[in-house]
């Protein structure tokens, strides 16, 4: 056995280039999954830390105005009886500029089996409540505070404004860039007085929430890892898509060895070497060889993932507020699982080789045309396998145009997924009969003629480089068309929600007073308060009946003024848009494309929605599209959910004149209630935040897009660069028939460049398929609503070209080593055929 595994693996130190292919597509197959699942290993251990703060999942007490509540009222709680604990949060900045989190806490009063009510000694937890007190983080913050782990112990930190940490003490239960300290350390740092931010307490342990104050269950609080589950399942399909693709390298690189091989097979089938033990050594060698790429691939792996990893957390804290750390924290089975993963896909790749060779006898091991005998039926498999993952594809459909909405996330990734196979399958098949055609077409023409069934001869060779071409090209057509979609309706959302030039932001208290003061100011023509609640959605009452819900709803008030109706964007309403808003100023209620979505709500339907003190039936006017917000909403104007809901002012929009003087106003502002400098916001301002935090959103994505074309580009390639030797010998004839070089060189060139481009014609309808799956099916199913479908005939064009250059950049080496091959070499070519 050792011998004849010597014998195959010397064909490499013949054939350097097949094995660096080889070893290249295992490389990058492995590298890309292995990154990807190191970011959401890390991701998810970030959430686990992150529920594991507050593992009780705690019911929170604060005041109806939004106010701060104070110790006071603290205190009167407890002297009332009630099992409360204060809760202090704020931000504190590092020295570098980041933000962390500081949360002060009571460890005698929090639930006795919170893990910060916990020590390990009573000496600890007199170390945590006494000064100098205690900082607890998560080793992964050490980096933003400038501190390496083997000094952390005891350090005490200074931040960007001089204040000085307490010592500071390792937890790793803790989520990134979060410092837990005692409450009364926290109000020395945050410079809080009597003030706290909220109060919690275990779950069930308050019936209702003491008068002035609101009450939030525990069961309400949203998870990250819940809101984050669409985002990874997309990063894992992309990098199960990349993973795939790399197996097309492999394919190619292990169908040529082994072609190249047939003589060697043969002569060691004659010296008494059994078909099975050539097997055996055959998948040993594919053994070894994936070890060695799999290992080159989970390492590259991790560094991808370092790269890639801050973008992730920009992402996940922009769209969720997840905080993910910037170190990664991979567990074992994920080295075992890459592992697994990359020989897994290397024995599939392969094993296709494995039969083969163990199916063909000693007489056509040595012919070069037995790989391609069985070519035609293969076709026939694959259009057969085509049909059926397309049937997978249309079953799927009917099974989620009947499932709930908002529910089949997976069902619809697997839709797709059937959609992409049945392409790449049906792919060969269609470019043999076209090529078949054309060839007739050209029976008069002799050299178009041998152009068409040459590329016939080379089909089985490049059936899977062009595969995995069109699989690429559709996804980063698919995918870039609903990166675009959203970034159009991202940016016009915004402009009509943002109609007021300026926002005011003040203390709830404050606002009735400042709405009179700007009453009276000449360059406001317009005030559009707003207001927020919260309230228990008890009943929906539909044609089909009523039904019980009682789920938690985000109440918000708007002022419908002249400025922001004409502006504010409606899906679908009872009768007409003027209609709904007349009902809404009279008290009739819009709700979120999500809340409509989850509870399969139509306008003229009725939701009963309860608060202390408030019970009201109110009757649906209009649904409106709620782009990146997570929560369920209701929309009420703000008369209306003051009067029924007593709810709070939260801000305030400023319409302006033409001619106002807007630092005038906002030094008159702040001089007259004594506001902050961000008190008041420009609109720009805002807009331009929130367009930066999303073209950082879909930096991974758009970096994985380019990673899997950059794989299918190489497929390509190495499929060409192995076959190149056999392609001279096909153009040698035809040189010594006196057909000159520069022509065969061109011929070559648009035989590649005219089979991409059919590729690329096929990956535009495909991507358009995908880009309506991610919008209609995986954006509802993740989010609860749809975006509008958008194409895009420029970047339609760009992947048309795309294609093209791919297959031309991968066709220039070879072509040019039969440019500047020398005439003797290429009569020796000739020679051979």
């Amino acid at each position: 056995m050792t011998q004849v595994l010597s014998t195959l693996l010397s064909h490499y130190r013949r054939h350097p280039g097949q094995l660096i292919m080889l070893l290249l597509g295992l490389w990058v197959a492995s590298a890309l999954w292995s990154g990807i699942q190191a970011i959401n290993a890390t991701a998810r251990d970030s959430y686990a830390r992150a529920d594991a703060l507050f593992a009780t999942q705690l019911d929170q007490l604060e005041r109806r105005d939004g106010a701060p509540l104070t110790r006071a009222e603290y205190h009167a709680l407890r002297q009332a009886g009630l099992p409360v604990s204060p809760m202090l949060e704020g931000e504190v900045v590092s020295q570098d500029g980041t933000r962390l989190t500081l949360i002060g806490i009571d460890p005698l009063t929090l639930s006795g089996d919170n893990p910060f009510a916990q020590a390990d000694t009573s000496a600890a937890l007199n170390d945590f409540l006494t000064p100098p007190w205690q900082t607890r983080l998560a080793p992964d913050t050490l980096a933003a505070l400038g501190i390496e782990r083997e000094d952390a112990s005891g350090a005490t930190p200074t931040l960007a404004e001089g204040q000085q940490l307490p010592p500071l003490i390792l937890s790793s239960a803790l989520p990134p860039n979060t410092l837990i300290m005692d409450i009364a350390a926290a109000a020395r740092l945050l410079e809080s007085g009597n003030e706290i931010t909220r109060m919690v307490a275990a779950p069930g342990a308050l019936s209702e929430a003491p008068a002035g104050l609101t009450l939030t269950h525990a069961t309400t609080l949203a998870s990250p890892g819940q809101l984050t589950e669409s985002f990874h399942l997309n990063l894992t399909a992309l990098g199960l898509l990349a993973w795939v693709v790399g197996l097309f390298i492999v394919q190619a690189a292990l169908g040529l060895a082994l072609e190249q091989r047939l003589g060697m097979l043969r002569t060691l089938r004659v010296l008494g070497v059994s078909g099975r033990r050539l097997v055996v050594a055959l998948s040993v060698e594919l053994l070894l060889l994936g070890l060695i790429g799999a290992l080159a691939g989970i390492a590259s792996g991790v560094w991808l993932a370092h790269f890639l990893l801050p973008d992730v957390a920009a992402t996940l804290g922009s769209l969720y507020g997840a905080g993910v750390g910037q170190e990664l924290n991979l567990p074992w089975h994920y080295w075992v699982g890459g592992l697994a993963v990359s020989l897994g896909g290397l024995l599939l790749a392969g094993s296709g080789v494995l039969w083969r060779a163990a199916r063909l006898n000693m007489l056509e091991l040595g012919q070069m045309q037995a790989w391609r005998r069985g070519y035609r039926r293969q076709l026939t498999l694959m259009s057969i396998s085509g049909a059926l993952a397309l049937s997978i594809a249309l079953a799927l459909y009917t099974w989620l145009r009947f499932q709930p909405p908002g529910d089949g996330l997976v069902a619809g990734f697997g839709l797709i997924a059937a959609l992409l196979l049945a392409s790449a399958l049906w792919l060969p098949p269609l470019l043999a009969l076209l090529l078949k055609g054309l060839a007739y077409l050209a029976r008069r023409r002799p050299l178009i003629h041998w152009a068409m069934a040459d590329m016939q001869l080379q089909l089985p060779r490049l059936s899977l480089a062009m595969m995995a071409l069109l699989i690429a090209l559709a996804t980063n057509l698919g995918v870039g068309s609903m990166v675009g979609g959203f970034r159009l309706t991202f940016l016009e959302w915004l402009d009509q929600r943002l109609v007021a030039p300026l926002y005011l932001n003040a203390p709830s208290e404050q606002y009735a007073e400042i709405d009179a003061w700007l009453a009276d100011r000449p360059e406001v023509s317009e005030r559009l308060l707003t207001r927020r609640s919260e309230a228990a959605l008890q009943a929906a009452t539909t044609p089909e009946g009523s039904r019980s819900i009682g789920s938690p709803i985000e109440l918000y008030g708007i002022t419908p003024g002249e400025s922001l109706t004409p502006h504010w964007p409606l899906l679908a309403t009872l009768q007409s848009r003027s209609s709904a808003w007349a009902a809404f100023s009279e008290g009739a209620i819009f709700i979120n494309e999500q809340l409509a979505t989850a509870e399969n709500l139509s306008p003229g339907d009725q939701l009963t929605l309860s608060a202390p003190g408030a019970n009201e039936t109110l009757a649906i006017a209009a649904i409106y599209p709620d782009y990146g917000n997570p929560s369920r909403q209701v929309l009420m104007a703000s008369p209306q959910l003051a009067a029924r809901f007593d709810a709070p002012p939260s801000s305030m929009g400023l319409v302006l004149s033409d001619n106002a003087d807007v630092d005038a106003l906002r030094a008159a502002l702040g001089e007259r209630f004594d506001l902050g400098s961000d008190a008041l916001s420009d609109q720009r301002e805002i807009k331009r935040i929130a367009t930066e935090i999303f073209e950082r959103t879909f930096t991974i994505t758009r970096a994985l897009n380019g990673l899997t074309l950059a794989v299918a580009a190489l497929a390509l390639f190495a499929s060409l660069l192995t076959q190149a030797r056999s392609r001279r010998q096909q153009l040698a004839p035809l040189w010594a028939l006196g057909v000159p070089r520069a022509q065969l060189a061109q011929l070559n060139l648009a035989q590649l460049g005219g089979t991409a481009l059919v590729t690329g014609l096929l990956a535009v309808p495909l991507g358009i398929a995908i880009t309506w799956g991610l919008v209609a099916i995986i954006n509802v199913a993740a989010f609860g609503w749809r975006l509008p479908l958008y194409l895009f005939p420029w970047e339609m064009a760009v992947t048309l070209a795309t294609a093209v250059g791919v297959a031309l950049l991968a066709a220039a080496l070879p072509t040019l080593r039969f440019w500047r091959a020398s005439p003797r070499a290429l009569l020796a070519e000739e020679a051979n055929q």
